[in-house]
């Protein structure tokens, strides 16, 4: 990671301020308003769903674009641009606001809301590896296999993609859950799976050796750190690790997690790293 470029206080900004983070926090929405409009001009955009928020990021013009949400508003304006074809050439910033902060802290981001917005105006630019997978979906922290619980969510429930960034489809989610007894978690999700592993073409694991987990991140220097915790060998036993460029997974149909999302069952997926893919915004050194 380095960091390339600072910036002027006189840029133009885009605030693209994320549905959830509305409903879940306006004080700090507010506050980030508040700093970022004293600070620089900007134009501020209030989509309602994910459609008028690609709609506001494709029409932002020469304006420099913040994010102004949480975890999964980040991801969702990376896997935006990326699909675009536009992320190695835009800084992206954004000011963590909502439930699920911890991707954007990990990333070097402040979690408050007047350090985040201030960074946006006199930080730098710092890029960072992504992981893309052959579905042109991205990886910006963790990749989990199986998918972790979502803490957040009603009974630790698994948290699924579809229902991010729109507040009618989850109080739709909750009334049903109200209504509809919990059911304990599948055999097919609880148990020890059988995957291959390859990073750069060599198995790290093989479908005889069943596992409980496997992780992967963007790395250093333009490689995923891969881990693999075995099940047979019990949890205190060392797990297996690799590093390469390209991961690829297969096996028994399978879910993962990458950052806030969780997709699947497929039955092979293969992520391969792109070094400096993105950049964004974070406090510039002293």
């Amino acid at each position: 990671m380095a960091e390339v470029a600072t910036f002027a206080m006189s840029d133009q900004l885009l605030v693209v301020i994320d549905p959830v983070a509305r409903m879940t926090d306006g004080e700090s929405v507010r506050i980030a308003k508040d700093v970022l409009s004293a600070g620089a001009a900007t134009k501020v955009c209030l989509p309602d769903d994910p459609d008028e928020f690609a709609r506001a990021l494709a029409r932002r013009g020469s304006r420099r674009p913040v994010v102004v949400g949480d975890d999964r508003a980040l991801t969702r304006a990376v896997t935006l641009l990326h699909r675009q074809r536009e992320l190695a050439e835009c800084a992206l910033s954004v000011v963590p606001v909502g439930g699920a902060l911890s991707l954007a802290g990990s990333l070097g981001v402040p979690t408050g809301a007047v350090a985040a917005a201030r960074a946006v105006l006199e930080g730098v630019e710092r890029r960072l590896d992504l992981l893309v997978d052959d579905s042109d979906g991205v990886v910006l922290g963790e990749l989990r296999i199986p998918p972790v619980r979502d803490p957040a969510a009603p009974n630790g429930a698994t948290a699924v993609g579809p229902g991010a960034g729109r507040p009618w489809l989850r109080t739709c989610q909750s009334l049903v859950r109200t209504l509809v007894p919990a059911r304990a978690p599948s055999a097919a999700g609880s148990g020890p799976s059988r995957l291959r592993v390859e990073v750069d073409g060599a198995t790290l694991v093989d479908l005889d050796q069943p596992v409980e987990a496997v992780s992967v991140t963007p790395g250093a220097a333009g490689v995923a750190a891969v881990e693999v915790r075995r099940a047979s060998l019990g949890a205190e036993a060392s797990p297996l690790r690799g590093e390469g460029r390209t991961v690829t997974v297969s096996g028994a149909h399978f879910r993962y997690r990458a950052d806030a999302e969780v997709s699947g069952p497929v039955r092979t997926r293969t992520w391969v790293v792109r070094e400096g893919a993105w950049g964004l915004t974070v406090p510039a050194a002293g």
